[in-house]
Order: structure tokens, then C-alpha cells, then sequence
């Protein structure tokens, strides 16, 4: 087995994120340093992360959180900023890591997981997974501008198109996306001069957030693990 699948199997991280793992030469095999990402290991040998030895899981989890705001999707910080996968850190022994992100002043529905195979199927672009998000803004929003980022929007080369707008009111906006570039809304609208007051995630494809409260969490049920790799488009 490739290195990369084993550390997913162990729960260290999807194996593209296991791959840049590898490269920064945190990962011994057998007591020797691994850079090569064709590396192989078999049963028996003795893999360490970071100095720590690493087993493939035993139980596989799914776990939806709604991250408040002011957290971040990292394992760690080094501005001691307040990171989400504490949240989870006491009910669950598993390593976590999330699928996708949510930058630090946005806030809803994550998901986290130990199985890296699921990950690597949510978070790739050819699988479309829709996410639905709440925009609340400081300003009023310009007439049009749902039907513009339908339409399709190019800000600095890049050109950001969003699946569904609808104007609520005069100040919210429901958005849904399929890819989600990075900080992809809040382009949009500081382009257009709009202040964002509030940026949540309300659903992930099938899963919606529901009586979760902020900071609160579950395990998706197998249903729910099944149908979202469904609705992606690539496997």
C-alpha cells in the first residue's frame, strides 16, 4: 500500500494532504525518513508521524459540526487562534480532520472524519456538492447582484458562479454553491461594496443544520454517509 493511502487509512488526513505530509518529512518508515511519495509500506513496518507511531483506525467517523465564528479549520495555530477541532477533542479519541473549510469569521455546518477515501471524495471539485449559505450584510444589497453571481462574476482573473442566489430581504441573501472557490462569497460582495455582517453554512449537500446549535455536534448516520457520496458526481 502506498504511503499517502496508509496514513488515510490511519486517519492522519486525505491522501493529497498526506502527499504534502510526506514531502515536509514528518513521516519515518522503519526508522528511516520518507520523502518519495511512491514509497510502499506492508505489515509489519513501523510508520511515525511526527515521532509518533500511527495505526490504521478501527472506527471509521462522520461527525457534522456547526462551527461558531472565530474558529478555525486547522489542526493547529501558531497565532493561538481558537481552533474547531477542539470542539470535538472530548468525544471522540480519533484523529479528525475536516472535509473542506470555513474561514475563521464564517461559521456552520463542517463536516469531520477519520476516513480518508470519503474525504477525498466530498472535497474533490468533479464531485459538486452543493452547500447552502445564509449571507447576512451591513449594507443593503444591490439590485441585481443575485442574478449576477448566477450569471457569473470575474473579480482579479477569477471567475466565480454560484448555482442559486435568491434576495430574502434587503440585507440577506441565500446562496448555493457547487465548487466554492476560496473566500468565494465574500469576493462577490466586497467587490460589489457590500459588507458581509454574518456568513453561514446551513447545508452540505443531503445534510442539513437543522436543532444544531453553535458548537454543537453529531455523527451523520450511515444513511447520511451513503447519499452524500451519492450526490458526488466523481467517486
Amino acid at each position: 500500500m502506498r504511503l499517502q493511502q496508509y496514513m488515510a487509512h490511519c486517519g492522519v488526513a486525505s491522501r493529497r494532504a498526506s502527499e504534502k505530509i510526506i514531502l515536509e518529512g514528518r513521516v519515518t518508515v522503519n526508522g528511516s525518513p520518507v520523502t518519495e511519495l511512491g514509497t510502499k509500506v506492508v505489515p509489519g513496518d513501523t510508520v511515525l508521524l511526527d515521532g509518533k507511531e500511527i495505526h490504521p483506525e478501527e472506527t471509521m467517523r462522520y461527525v457534522l459540526l456547526n462551527k461558531p465564528a472565530g474558529y478555525i479549520c486547522s489542526s493547529s495555530d501558531e497565532k493561538d487562534r481558537q481552533i474547531a477541532l477542539d470542539l470535538l477533542k472530548d468525544a471522540y479519541s480519533e484523529r479528525l480532520y475536516n472535509v473542506g473549510r470555513l474561514d475563521m469569521f464564517s461559521s456552520g455546518l463542517i463536516i469531520y472524519t477519520n476516513d480518508g477515501e470519503f474525504a477525498k471524495t466530498l472535497s474533490h471539485p468533479s464531485a459538486e456538492l452543493e452547500k447552502e449559505y445564509i449571507v447576512d450584510t451591513s449594507t443593503p444589497i444591490p439590485y441585481g447582484l443575485a442574478e449576477e453571481f448566477m450569471k457569473g462574476v470575474r473579480i482579479d482573473d477569477v471567475f466565480y458562479k454560484c448555482l442559486d442566489a435568491r434576495e430574502l430581504n434587503s440585507h440577506r441573501m441565500r446562496i448555493v454553491l457547487a465548487e466554492g472557490k476560496n473566500r468565494e462569497i465574500r469576493r462577490v460582495f466586497e467587490s460589489r461594496g457590500v459588507g458581509i455582517k454574518r456568513l453561514m453554512r446551513i447545508r452540505i449537500g443531503c445534510v442539513g443544520v437543522g436543532n444544531l446549535q453553535f458548537s454543537q455536534f453529531r455523527d451523520l448516520t450511515q444513511d447520511e454517509v451513503k447519499a452524500l457520496l451519492k450526490l458526488c458526481k466523481k467517486r
